[in-house]
């Protein structure tokens, strides 16, 4: 999951630049950029949850 989610957090950016340069329509860039940030956002959980530290059990 480490891996996915550093793999995510630049493809995340690269959908932002690549909309903003491409696409003429404010509307299409606006929803490409919503995704863009999505998948930045699933990275970002991805990478936290593995490196969440896990409890210690109490006896």
């Amino acid at each position: 999951m480490k891996l996915a989610g550093l793999l995510l957090l630049p493809a995340g950016w690269a959908i932002v630049l690549t909309a903003v340069s491409i696409l003429a329509s404010a509307g299409q860039q606006a929803g490409f950029v919503l995704a863009g940030i999505g998948v930045e956002i699933i990275g970002l959980i991805l990478l936290a949850r593995a490196h969440r530290v896990a409890p210690e059990e109490t006896r």
